[in-house]
Protein backbone atom coordinates (compact mmCIF):
# COMPACT_ATOMS: atom_id res chain seq x y z
CA UNK A 1 0.00 0.00 0.00
CA UNK A 2 0.96 2.98 -0.65
CA UNK A 3 2.79 5.66 1.97
CA UNK A 4 -0.28 8.77 2.24
CA UNK A 5 -2.51 5.39 1.97
CA UNK A 6 -0.87 4.14 5.21
CA UNK A 7 -0.65 7.61 6.82
CA UNK A 8 -4.56 8.14 6.17
CA UNK A 9 -5.31 5.08 7.95
CA UNK A 10 -2.69 6.13 10.73
CA UNK A 11 -4.85 9.89 11.05
CA UNK A 12 -7.94 8.05 10.91
CA UNK A 13 -7.09 5.92 13.85
CA UNK A 14 -5.88 9.42 15.68
CA UNK A 15 -9.46 11.41 14.65
CA UNK A 16 -11.80 8.46 15.89
CA UNK A 17 -9.83 7.89 18.92
CA UNK A 18 -9.92 11.46 19.99
CA UNK A 19 -13.45 12.14 18.82
CA UNK A 20 -14.79 9.41 20.67
CA UNK A 21 -13.02 10.25 24.02
CA UNK A 22 -14.18 13.87 23.25
CA UNK A 23 -17.99 12.63 22.76
CA UNK A 24 -17.13 10.47 26.15
CA UNK A 25 -16.46 13.82 28.32
CA UNK A 26 -19.51 15.64 26.86
CA UNK A 27 -21.38 12.15 27.73
CA UNK A 28 -19.83 11.52 31.36
CA UNK A 29 -20.03 15.46 31.95
CA UNK A 30 -23.81 15.22 31.45
CA UNK A 31 -24.54 11.61 32.89
CA UNK A 32 -22.85 12.22 35.89
CA UNK A 33 -23.74 15.84 37.55
CA UNK A 34 -26.22 14.63 40.06
CA UNK A 35 -24.09 11.94 41.54
CA UNK A 36 -21.31 14.49 41.21
CA UNK A 37 -23.14 16.87 43.11
CA UNK A 38 -24.51 14.73 45.98
CA UNK A 39 -21.25 12.90 46.43
CA UNK A 40 -18.40 15.88 45.83
CA UNK A 41 -20.87 19.06 45.94
CA UNK A 42 -19.14 19.20 42.63
CA UNK A 43 -21.26 18.32 39.25
CA UNK A 44 -17.92 18.33 37.29
CA UNK A 45 -16.00 16.39 39.69
CA UNK A 46 -16.29 12.75 37.35
CA UNK A 47 -15.57 15.17 34.00
CA UNK A 48 -12.33 16.94 35.74
CA UNK A 49 -10.94 13.57 36.30
CA UNK A 50 -12.03 11.85 32.63
CA UNK A 51 -10.27 14.87 31.46
CA UNK A 52 -7.00 14.77 33.10
CA UNK A 53 -7.18 10.76 31.97
CA UNK A 54 -7.66 11.93 28.25
CA UNK A 55 -5.05 14.02 29.01
CA UNK A 56 -2.96 11.63 30.15
CA UNK A 57 -4.00 8.47 26.91
CA UNK A 58 -2.84 11.08 24.22
CA UNK A 59 0.34 11.77 25.70
CA UNK A 60 0.49 8.78 25.64
CA UNK A 61 -0.90 7.68 22.55
CA UNK A 62 2.13 10.39 20.50
CA UNK A 63 4.92 8.43 22.57
CA UNK A 64 3.68 4.94 21.87
CA UNK A 65 3.64 6.03 18.21
CA UNK A 66 6.82 6.72 18.15
CA UNK A 67 8.26 3.95 19.79
CA UNK A 68 10.20 1.12 17.25
CA UNK A 69 7.38 -1.74 17.02
CA UNK A 70 10.63 -4.36 18.32
CA UNK A 71 10.78 -2.64 21.63
CA UNK A 72 7.28 -4.49 21.48
CA UNK A 73 8.26 -7.64 20.13
CA UNK A 74 11.80 -8.04 22.30
CA UNK A 75 9.73 -7.18 25.84
CA UNK A 76 6.97 -9.24 25.36
CA UNK A 77 7.14 -11.80 28.20
CA UNK A 78 8.62 -9.38 30.51
CA UNK A 79 4.86 -7.31 29.63
CA UNK A 80 3.23 -10.27 29.97
CA UNK A 81 4.98 -10.80 33.39
CA UNK A 82 4.44 -7.64 34.13
CA UNK A 83 1.06 -7.70 33.87
CA UNK A 84 0.44 -10.86 35.73
CA UNK A 85 2.46 -9.86 39.00
CA UNK A 86 0.16 -6.25 38.83
CA UNK A 87 -3.02 -8.86 38.81
CA UNK A 88 -1.30 -10.68 41.30
CA UNK A 89 -0.57 -7.63 43.96
CA UNK A 90 -4.06 -6.78 44.13
CA UNK A 91 -4.57 -9.62 46.97
CA UNK A 92 -1.66 -8.39 48.87
CA UNK A 93 -3.26 -5.88 51.83
CA UNK A 94 -2.11 -2.44 51.65
CA UNK A 95 -1.30 -2.26 48.32
CA UNK A 96 -4.81 -3.88 46.55
CA UNK A 97 -7.68 -1.75 47.59
CA UNK A 98 -11.22 -3.18 48.50
CA UNK A 99 -13.91 -1.15 46.80
CA UNK A 100 -17.46 -2.86 47.29
CA UNK A 101 -16.51 -6.61 48.08
CA UNK A 102 -13.95 -6.43 44.99
CA UNK A 103 -9.99 -5.65 44.66
CA UNK A 104 -9.36 -4.30 41.36
CA UNK A 105 -7.65 -1.30 42.29
CA UNK A 106 -3.72 -1.36 42.99
CA UNK A 107 -3.19 1.84 44.93
CA UNK A 108 -0.14 3.55 45.28
CA UNK A 109 -0.25 5.99 47.62
CA UNK A 110 -1.87 8.98 45.87
CA UNK A 111 -1.95 7.01 42.94
CA UNK A 112 -4.36 4.07 41.75
CA UNK A 113 -5.35 1.89 38.43
CA UNK A 114 -6.75 -1.28 37.49
CA UNK A 115 -4.45 -3.48 36.36
CA UNK A 116 -7.05 -5.80 35.07
CA UNK A 117 -7.55 -2.78 32.10
CA UNK A 118 -4.08 -3.07 31.41
CA UNK A 119 -3.87 -7.04 31.33
CA UNK A 120 -5.78 -7.01 27.97
CA UNK A 121 -3.30 -4.78 26.13
CA UNK A 122 -0.15 -6.73 27.96
CA UNK A 123 -2.10 -10.20 26.73
CA UNK A 124 -2.41 -8.94 23.37
CA UNK A 125 1.34 -8.08 23.12
CA UNK A 126 2.02 -11.07 24.66
CA UNK A 127 0.00 -14.14 22.30
CA UNK A 128 1.32 -11.41 19.23
CA UNK A 129 4.60 -12.69 19.55
CA UNK A 130 3.71 -16.31 21.02
CA UNK A 131 1.31 -16.83 17.59
CA UNK A 132 4.65 -15.67 15.40
CA UNK A 133 5.90 -19.04 16.33
CA UNK A 134 4.72 -22.23 13.91
CA UNK A 135 5.62 -24.48 16.46
CA UNK A 136 3.84 -23.43 19.25
CA UNK A 137 1.91 -25.05 22.06
CA UNK A 138 -1.45 -25.67 22.74
CA UNK A 139 -0.62 -25.94 26.90
CA UNK A 140 1.19 -22.68 26.71
CA UNK A 141 -1.28 -20.68 24.87
CA UNK A 142 -3.86 -21.89 27.64
CA UNK A 143 -1.77 -21.40 30.83
CA UNK A 144 -1.11 -18.01 29.19
CA UNK A 145 -4.70 -16.82 29.21
CA UNK A 146 -5.82 -19.17 32.11
CA UNK A 147 -3.28 -17.15 34.46
CA UNK A 148 -4.85 -13.89 33.72
CA UNK A 149 -8.23 -15.27 34.07
CA UNK A 150 -7.69 -17.01 37.02
CA UNK A 151 -6.28 -13.73 38.94
CA UNK A 152 -9.21 -11.37 37.27
CA UNK A 153 -12.05 -13.69 37.96
CA UNK A 154 -10.46 -14.15 41.48
CA UNK A 155 -11.12 -10.18 41.98
CA UNK A 156 -13.54 -11.04 41.32
CA UNK A 157 -14.49 -9.22 37.42
CA UNK A 158 -16.44 -12.22 35.38
CA UNK A 159 -16.98 -9.17 32.26
CA UNK A 160 -13.09 -8.64 32.14
CA UNK A 161 -12.67 -12.18 32.50
CA UNK A 162 -14.75 -12.72 29.49
CA UNK A 163 -13.06 -10.32 27.58
CA UNK A 164 -9.38 -11.71 28.38
CA UNK A 165 -10.72 -15.18 27.21
CA UNK A 166 -12.06 -13.74 24.40
CA UNK A 167 -9.15 -12.05 23.20
CA UNK A 168 -7.54 -15.40 23.63
CA UNK A 169 -9.87 -17.25 21.20
CA UNK A 170 -10.18 -14.48 18.60
CA UNK A 171 -5.95 -14.32 17.97
CA UNK A 172 -6.31 -18.07 18.59
CA UNK A 173 -8.54 -18.60 15.74
CA UNK A 174 -6.84 -15.74 13.19
CA UNK A 175 -3.31 -16.06 14.20
CA UNK A 176 -2.77 -19.55 14.53
CA UNK A 177 -4.46 -21.41 11.98
CA UNK A 178 -5.59 -24.06 13.80
CA UNK A 179 -9.49 -24.02 13.52
CA UNK A 180 -9.99 -28.11 14.89
CA UNK A 181 -8.67 -27.92 18.15
CA UNK A 182 -10.19 -24.36 18.15
CA UNK A 183 -13.89 -26.14 17.76
CA UNK A 184 -12.31 -28.03 21.10
CA UNK A 185 -10.97 -24.66 23.10
CA UNK A 186 -14.69 -22.99 22.15
CA UNK A 187 -17.21 -25.53 23.97
CA UNK A 188 -14.22 -25.71 27.01
CA UNK A 189 -14.53 -21.95 27.78
CA UNK A 190 -18.27 -21.72 27.63
CA UNK A 191 -18.65 -24.83 30.17
CA UNK A 192 -16.23 -22.68 32.34
CA UNK A 193 -18.54 -19.41 31.96
CA UNK A 194 -21.23 -21.80 32.43
CA UNK A 195 -19.86 -23.03 35.87
CA UNK A 196 -18.62 -19.32 36.91
CA UNK A 197 -22.19 -18.33 36.86
CA UNK A 198 -23.92 -21.31 38.35
CA UNK A 199 -21.28 -21.35 41.84
CA UNK A 200 -21.95 -17.88 42.42
CA UNK A 201 -25.39 -16.49 43.55
CA UNK A 202 -25.35 -13.07 41.69
CA UNK A 203 -24.03 -14.11 38.48
CA UNK A 204 -26.86 -17.15 38.71
CA UNK A 205 -29.40 -14.24 39.38
CA UNK A 206 -28.77 -12.08 36.34
CA UNK A 207 -29.00 -15.10 34.28
CA UNK A 208 -31.99 -15.83 35.56
CA UNK A 209 -32.94 -11.59 35.13
CA UNK A 210 -31.43 -12.65 31.18
CA UNK A 211 -34.55 -15.45 30.78
CA UNK A 212 -36.80 -13.45 32.65
CA UNK A 213 -37.23 -10.09 32.81
CA UNK A 214 -39.41 -9.86 35.51
CA UNK A 215 -37.34 -11.84 38.32
CA UNK A 216 -36.51 -9.61 41.44
CA UNK A 217 -37.18 -6.08 39.71
CA UNK A 218 -35.97 -4.24 42.70
CA UNK A 219 -33.09 -6.63 43.26
CA UNK A 220 -31.13 -8.47 40.18
CA UNK A 221 -33.39 -6.97 36.98
CA UNK A 222 -33.59 -3.54 38.18
CA UNK A 223 -30.65 -2.22 36.65
CA UNK A 224 -31.61 -3.47 32.88
CA UNK A 225 -35.16 -2.49 33.76
CA UNK A 226 -33.69 0.61 34.36
CA UNK A 227 -31.52 0.61 31.22
CA UNK A 228 -34.42 -0.11 28.78
CA UNK A 229 -36.70 2.40 30.03
CA UNK A 230 -33.58 5.05 29.27
CA UNK A 231 -32.66 3.85 25.96
CA UNK A 232 -36.92 3.60 24.48
CA UNK A 233 -37.17 7.53 26.69
CA UNK A 234 -34.94 8.75 23.89
CA UNK A 235 -37.01 7.58 20.61
CA UNK A 236 -35.44 8.95 17.25
CA UNK A 237 -33.75 12.21 17.97
CA UNK A 238 -33.54 11.76 21.93
CA UNK A 239 -34.28 14.32 25.22
CA UNK A 240 -31.25 16.39 24.26
CA UNK A 241 -27.68 16.87 25.59
CA UNK A 242 -28.35 17.05 29.58
CA UNK A 243 -31.87 16.36 29.86
CA UNK A 244 -31.71 12.54 30.91
CA UNK A 245 -33.86 11.60 33.77
CA UNK A 246 -32.42 8.30 34.37
CA UNK A 247 -28.97 10.09 35.17
CA UNK A 248 -30.90 11.29 38.62
CA UNK A 249 -29.41 8.44 40.39
CA UNK A 250 -32.41 5.59 38.64
CA UNK A 251 -29.57 4.06 36.61
CA UNK A 252 -26.54 2.21 38.46
CA UNK A 253 -23.05 2.67 36.92
CA UNK A 254 -24.54 5.59 34.80
CA UNK A 255 -21.13 6.85 34.19
CA UNK A 256 -19.38 3.04 33.38
CA UNK A 257 -20.96 0.63 32.40
CA UNK A 258 -24.25 2.13 31.51
CA UNK A 259 -23.10 5.03 29.73
CA UNK A 260 -24.52 3.70 26.42
CA UNK A 261 -28.11 4.15 28.34
CA UNK A 262 -27.36 8.09 28.52
CA UNK A 263 -26.00 8.23 25.03
CA UNK A 264 -29.46 6.20 23.72
CA UNK A 265 -31.53 8.55 25.62
CA UNK A 266 -30.29 11.94 25.03
CA UNK A 267 -29.17 11.82 21.45
CA UNK A 268 -32.01 9.44 20.80
CA UNK A 269 -31.84 6.39 18.16
CA UNK A 270 -30.17 8.02 15.72
CA UNK A 271 -27.16 9.33 17.60
CA UNK A 272 -26.47 5.52 18.92
CA UNK A 273 -26.63 4.52 15.67
CA UNK A 274 -23.48 7.26 14.84
CA UNK A 275 -22.21 5.98 17.86
CA UNK A 276 -21.92 2.37 17.03
CA UNK A 277 -21.09 3.36 13.10
CA UNK A 278 -18.15 5.27 15.08
CA UNK A 279 -16.97 1.79 16.68
CA UNK A 280 -17.40 -0.35 13.63
CA UNK A 281 -15.70 1.83 11.43
CA UNK A 282 -12.56 1.67 14.19
CA UNK A 283 -12.85 -1.68 13.79
CA UNK A 284 -12.65 -2.16 10.01
CA UNK A 285 -9.64 0.36 10.46
CA UNK A 286 -7.79 -1.73 12.44
CA UNK A 287 -8.58 -5.06 10.43
CA UNK A 288 -7.22 -3.04 7.29
CA UNK A 289 -3.97 -1.56 9.45
CA UNK A 290 -3.35 -5.69 10.11
CA UNK A 291 -3.84 -6.66 6.39
CA UNK A 292 -1.08 -3.93 5.38
CA UNK A 293 1.14 -4.90 8.75
CA UNK A 294 5.14 -5.48 7.69
CA UNK A 295 5.08 -8.59 9.63
CA UNK A 296 3.25 -11.16 11.22
CA UNK A 297 3.82 -10.10 14.67
CA UNK A 298 2.35 -6.55 13.77
CA UNK A 299 -0.11 -7.91 12.15
CA UNK A 300 -1.23 -9.90 14.80
CA UNK A 301 -1.09 -7.39 17.40
CA UNK A 302 -3.26 -5.11 14.86
CA UNK A 303 -5.72 -8.12 14.95
CA UNK A 304 -5.56 -8.07 18.79
CA UNK A 305 -6.31 -4.40 19.56
CA UNK A 306 -8.99 -4.45 17.05
CA UNK A 307 -10.64 -7.29 18.25
CA UNK A 308 -10.20 -6.40 22.20
CA UNK A 309 -11.94 -3.20 21.08
CA UNK A 310 -14.74 -4.57 19.41
CA UNK A 311 -15.34 -7.25 21.64
CA UNK A 312 -15.84 -5.50 24.36
CA UNK A 313 -18.10 -2.93 22.66
CA UNK A 314 -19.87 -5.39 21.77
CA UNK A 315 -20.66 -6.90 25.38
CA UNK A 316 -21.04 -3.31 26.64
CA UNK A 317 -23.73 -2.63 24.00
CA UNK A 318 -25.06 -6.04 24.69
CA UNK A 319 -25.55 -6.14 27.77
CA UNK A 320 -27.28 -2.69 28.57
CA UNK A 321 -29.75 -4.21 25.59
CA UNK A 322 -30.66 -7.26 26.88
CA UNK A 323 -29.42 -9.40 24.16
CA UNK A 324 -26.68 -10.87 26.66
CA UNK A 325 -26.80 -10.91 30.39
CA UNK A 326 -25.49 -7.96 32.40
CA UNK A 327 -21.80 -7.83 32.21
CA UNK A 328 -19.92 -4.91 34.06
CA UNK A 329 -17.32 -4.17 30.80
CA UNK A 330 -16.72 -0.14 30.23
CA UNK A 331 -17.48 1.09 26.67
CA UNK A 332 -14.49 1.67 25.01
CA UNK A 333 -13.38 5.40 25.36
CA UNK A 334 -16.79 6.58 26.54
CA UNK A 335 -17.37 5.47 29.67
CA UNK A 336 -15.46 7.07 32.76
CA UNK A 337 -12.51 5.49 34.62
CA UNK A 338 -8.37 6.60 33.72
CA UNK A 339 -7.04 2.88 33.60
CA UNK A 340 -9.76 2.01 30.70
CA UNK A 341 -9.41 4.84 28.62
CA UNK A 342 -5.49 5.26 28.90
CA UNK A 343 -5.14 1.51 28.39
CA UNK A 344 -7.16 1.80 24.86
CA UNK A 345 -5.01 5.39 23.94
CA UNK A 346 -1.74 3.18 24.36
CA UNK A 347 -3.56 0.45 22.50
CA UNK A 348 -4.68 2.87 19.42
CA UNK A 349 -1.92 4.60 19.41
CA UNK A 350 0.02 1.48 18.73
CA UNK A 351 -2.18 0.87 15.73
CA UNK A 352 -1.43 4.01 14.57
CA UNK A 353 2.39 2.95 14.65
CA UNK A 354 1.45 0.25 12.72
CA UNK A 355 -0.48 1.86 10.11
CA UNK A 356 2.83 3.62 9.32
CA UNK A 357 4.75 0.89 8.12
CA UNK A 358 6.79 0.35 10.92
CA UNK A 359 8.03 -3.01 11.13
CA UNK A 360 10.19 -5.41 14.01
Amino acid sequence: MAGSNLNRLSHLIWLLTFILAAFGLLTIGSASTATALADFQDPWHYVKLQAIWVALGVISFVLVRKLPMSFFKKNSRWIYLGGLIALALVFIPGLGLKIAGARRWLGLGWFSFQPAEFAKLTLVIYLSRFFTDVNFKIPAFLWAVGLYCLLVISEPDLGTTLVLSGIGLLMFYVCSGRTKQLLLLAPLGLILSLLLIVISPYRLSRLKTYLNSSHDPQGSSYQIRQALIGLGSGGWLGTGLGQSRQKYEFLPAVTTDSIFVIVGEEFGFVGSVIVVSAFLFLVLIGLEISKVAPDKFTSHLAVGITGWIGLQTFLNLSAVTALVPLTGVPLPFISYGGSSVISLFIASGILANIAKGNTC
